[in-house]
């Protein structure tokens, strides 16, 4: 995926930061060196739909204090698996990248967004 595939700077950062974990993850425990294996492949590929696929788009929290769970479960725990293991050495390998995660993940819960609400009301009598 490139930047330009994304609505913004933020939503690409994000993308970078998931795909930088990924490849972290694989090469240290998949053995991967070059491209990701197809487990990890697949795993980034879907991140990055959720990504553009996401309603809050710039102003959206991490995706872990998202009211909104749009990853499938089993995903869900894939991604968790890499963050408990990458983000502790995001630090050393990347520091910036952790910062600014860390920043995002200190924003406000967002707004849900417009049609989303919409879509949740029940007809009045």
């Amino acid at each position: 995926m490139t930047q330009d595939s994304f609505s913004g700077p933020r939503m690409a950062r994000e993308g970078r930061t998931i795909r930088i974990m990924i490849e972290m993850y694989c090469r240290d425990q998949h053995g991967s060196q070059g491209p990701l294996c197809s487990e990890c492949e697949a795993l980034s590929i879907y991140a990055m739909e959720r990504l553009r696929r996401c309603p809050y788009q710039e102003g959206k929290t991490t995706c872990a204090k998202c009211p909104i769970h749009c990853y499938k479960p089993s995903m869900r725990e894939q991604v968790r698996a890499v963050m408990r293991y990458a983000g502790p050495r995001m630090m050393f390998r990347h520091p910036a990248m952790a910062a600014w995660h860390l920043f995002d993940g200190r924003r406000k819960e967002p707004i849900r967004p417009a049609k989303e609400l919409r879509s949740d009301r029940s007809p009045e009598p």
